[in-house]
């Protein structure tokens, strides 16, 4: 996530620099033609000016859905936050009986695991995501890539060697702590460490713990449907073709606006409706680690300082600091 106030105009203008330079080139070809031939073969501005209309309805269109999947996943992240925080102070509060300080880290450290591990799922490269396009200059590479040994290395202090042991060889590590926590806190249950009540209070945190998942999980997996973003991008190419043709009337009446002005304004009119568009594709998947990201380790560092400081724990980790503007 881009945490500075205002991306600057080269920085936006050099992202997506290849539409204007293929626009201003190809109108530049269509003018040499023109000219050299002789030949009329523009087109009235009229009826490309109704397709650009309807493009930018559909690119709205597309731009709204995939804001609305960012806006989804941060939401869910905002409840963990929540919930962990909930959970946090049941734990400060209820657990009571031998050795509680060591159990109440043990839980701590284990709900940590547990969004440690999750952020690492939701960032697992997908088919139909940039894969290519991760902030490897900036993030560790293999926070992403070598998904088995960072887990492994980050949480192998939060829980006992045989638990992590167990949870690295199934397939939804995430879902495994969770389980592994609900057990612990039935045994401790049945310790007399807390009551009936105080268990199903714990239970129903656990529950949404699992729909917090659940829903992040629904983005990841699920893509923005491809028909709908397909479209858009074809779409914009067959009014970026037909721009050229709507512009050799305008600028057809001076040789200097024909060879500069034309190209220039026509590779203009192309980049503006690929940006658009490449906005909303950047937007669709908010867990890939890309520039415009919901930034998951930054707010699953918050959490985990404030679970660390319920419990009066040493080891407080200094929050995640951006890093030349993008938080991850």
């Amino acid at each position: 996530m881009y945490v500075k106030r205002n991306y600057g105009f080269f920085m936006t203008f050099s992202w997506t620099l290849k539409p204007f330079l293929f626009g201003t080139i190809y109108c530049l070809i269509i003018c040499l033609v023109a000219y050299f031939l002789k030949t009329e073969f523009s087109l009235p501005w009229q009826p490309i000016s109704v397709i650009g209309i309807a493009v930018a309805f559909y690119l709205g269109f597309k731009n709204n859905s995939s804001y609305d999947r960012t806006w989804e996943a941060r939401k869910i992240y905002g409840e963990i936050v929540n919930d962990s925080r909930t959970f946090g102070a049941a734990v400060c509060a209820f657990v009571q009986g031998p050795n509680e300080k060591q159990i109440k880290k043990e839980l701590i450290y284990r709900h940590i695991a547990w969004l440690t591990a999750l952020r690492y799922q939701l960032r697992l490269s997908k088919e139909w995501e940039h894969k290519n396009e991760r902030l490897h200059k900036l993030f560790n590479a293999s926070m992403t890539e070598d998904y088995n040994t960072k887990i492994t290395d980050e949480i192998c202090e939060l829980v006992k060697k045989d638990e992590l042991d167990k949870v690295i060889q199934q397939s939804n590590r995430a879902a495994q702590l969770l389980k592994n926590q609900s057990v612990r806190l039935q045994a401790l249950k049945d310790l007399d460490y807390f009551e009936d009540f105080r268990h199903m209070e714990f239970h129903h945190l656990i529950a949404k713990f699992y729909a917090g998942q659940g829903k992040a999980e629904r983005i990841k997996n699920f893509p923005f449907p491809r028909q709908y973003a397909s479209t858009a991008l074809w779409l914009t190419y067959v009014f970026a073709a037909c721009v050229p043709f709507g512009l050799l009337d305008v600028f057809g009446g001076s040789s200097l606006a024909f060879f500069v002005v034309c190209p220039l304004i026509a590779g203009l009119i192309i980049w503006i409706f690929f940006l658009m568009e490449k906005i909303g594709d950047y937007s669709e998947n908010p867990f890939e680690g890309t520039y415009n990201d919901v930034p998951i380790t930054s707010i699953s560092r918050g959490i985990e300082i404030d679970l660390r400081e319920m419990i009066g724990d040493a080891n407080i980790p200094k929050p995640t600091e951006a890093q030349n503007g993008f938080m991850l």
